[in-house]
Parts: C-alpha cells; structure tokens; sequence
C-alpha cells in the first residue's frame, strides 16, 4: 500500500495532519454540542454508527474481502481504545470549561512518544522531545491566560479523572494508529474503527441509549462526515511518518480550537494565545525537520 512513500516529500504528511487534526477539531465542536443536549453516549454511539454507513459500502466495494487475522486483532485493539478514548473525552468535555480539558489532553503527545519507543521500536530523538515539550510549553501559555476567566463546573472532578484516562488512551491511540496505517489503506482503517467502536458501545446501549433530539442531528451527521475523512487523512499521514515526527504536531489542535472559537463564537485572541502559538509552530518546526541520513516511511 505504500510503494509511492519514498517519492512523498517529508512534509507532505506534516502537512496533512495538520489537516487532520484541524477536521477532528471541527468535529469536536459539533460533538460538543450533541453532547451537551443527548448525552456523550448517545451522541457517540450514533456518530460512530453513521460513520460505519458512510465509509464501510465503500471499502467493501473495493476490497471484496476480509483482512488478515493479524490486521482484525489490530484493528479489534484500537476500535476498543478508540471507544474508550473518545468517550471518556466527551464525558470530559461536557462536564469542563474548554481550555483545561485541551490543556489536560495534551498530555497525550509526550505519552505517545514513550510508547513508540516501547511498543514500536522507535528511538526517540532528543529533537522530538524537545519539541513535544516546546509544545507543551505553548499550550500552557496559551491556557494560562484563559483557565483564570473560567469557572470550573461542580463536577469537575469527574470530568479531569475522565480526561486524563482519555488522555493516556489517545496516546496509545497514537501508537495504534502508526501501525495500523502501515497495514490497512485509510478506508480500512476508518470503516473499522467506527464499527468496533459501534460494536463496543452497541452492548450497553439497553441501559444507556436515548434518542438524541431531532435538534442534534445535524451536528451528529456532521460530526459523523468529519470524523471518517479525519481517520483517512491521519491514516495516509501516519503510513509515511513515524510517530516522533507526527506527534508534535498534534499540539496543532489547540490552535484549531483557538480559530474556531473565533470564527463562531468571536472569541478574543489575546497576546498569550499568540506567544503560545509561536512555540507550537517553533516545537513542529523543530520536531519534522529530517536530518539528510533520514528519510521518511
């Protein structure tokens, strides 16, 4: 699946999980919304199903046959991370004001770098963790002149304990990720993941399940759409890049955030926001650059 990765300029794949990130963020604010109105498990359970209808037809047009018993026990492993990621995060997000539950999340990056090196194999340069921490460094900026206008809701505790489980299994999500889009093409990796996360969320669904309101189900489709081309861009992405080199990147997401806050909600960009952004850009500048003896994936 991968014979043209040696003619795929470096930062082609950077540059597309920039992309990636920046429609999983866009994703997270219409989840937010049918979240907040039908529940985080409702919510995800039908965006999952309806993922599975978009984009499963069309893998089966072109595949015609199940994958290998390796790939299915992979593709098991994440859909089970996957569901327990993103449901704990939406829990999360519903119960916190915005800017800590992004600030808490990314800790996931630095995670991930650790257990590529554990799980994968991967050294870890002393450049990708420099630049995961100048990141992070942007992030806390970026927050620090925001958490103190914010007030944390009563069950707030609830929500950092569920945050920070979403976060260690975003960063295995991570790894996951890796090696799935070394073995699967981005359809594969997209149809599965959205079916076993249905399937994992489907077996409560008796005692959890409410129809969400006609009122969400726009943001649901929506999420839905942006979810499968998210999965698709980041799976290309992931196949031609190793983890380190990626997951810098992911800090991208806080400034998704920033510019759809302004977009659609006119929120201020204030100068810590723009320091913050510097480090951010300067830590995936710092974290994607190949040393002429390395090339990519």
């Amino acid at each position: 699946m991968q014979d043209d990765a040696s003619s795929i300029r470096p930062i082609v794949p950077v540059l597309a999980t920039v992309v990636g990130i920046g429609v999983f963020s866009l994703m997270d604010a219409f989840m937010k919304s049918a979240s907040i109105a039908a529940g985080a498990y409702s919510a995800l359970l039908v965006r999952s199903v309806l993922g599975v209808l978009l984009v499963g037809p069309a893998w089966w047009i072109s595949a015609r046959k199940w994958p290998q018993r390796s790939i299915m026990r992979l593709h098991l492993r994440r859909g089970i991370v996957v569901a327990g990621m993103a449901l704990s995060f939406f829990f999360a997000l519903v119960r916190l004001p915005l800017a800590e539950a992004i600030a808490m999340s990314f800790i996931a990056p630095l995670i991930a770098l650790y257990l590529a090196a554990l799980l994968l194999g991967e050294k870890i340069q002393p450049r990708a963790i420099i630049a995961a921490l100048l990141g992070l460094a942007g992030v806390v900026i970026i927050v620090g002149g925001r958490v103190g206008r914010e007030k944390m809701t009563d069950d707030a505790i609830l929500g950092l304990i569920a945050l920070f489980i979403s976060a260690v299994l975003y960063a295995w999500n991570l790894v996951l990720q890796r090696e799935q889009a070394l073995v699967a093409k981005p359809a594969e990796v997209a149809s599965f993941q959205s079916g076993v996360v249905s399937l994992m969320l489907l077996i409560p669904a008796p005692f959890l399940f409410s129809v969400p309101p006609q009122s969400v189900w726009g943001d649901l489709v929506a999420s839905a759409v942006l979810g499968v081309a998210a999965s698709m861009i980041l799976s290309w992405a992931y196949a031609r890049a190793e983890t380190q080199v990626l997951v810098p990147v992911e800090y991208t997401g806080f400034l998704w955030a920033v510019l759809f806050g302004w977009l659609f909600f006119r929120e201020p960009v204030t100068l810590a926001t723009v320091a913050g952004t510097v480090l951010i850009v300067y830590g995936c500048w710092i974290g994607t650059r190949s040393r002429p003896e390395q090339g990519m994936v």
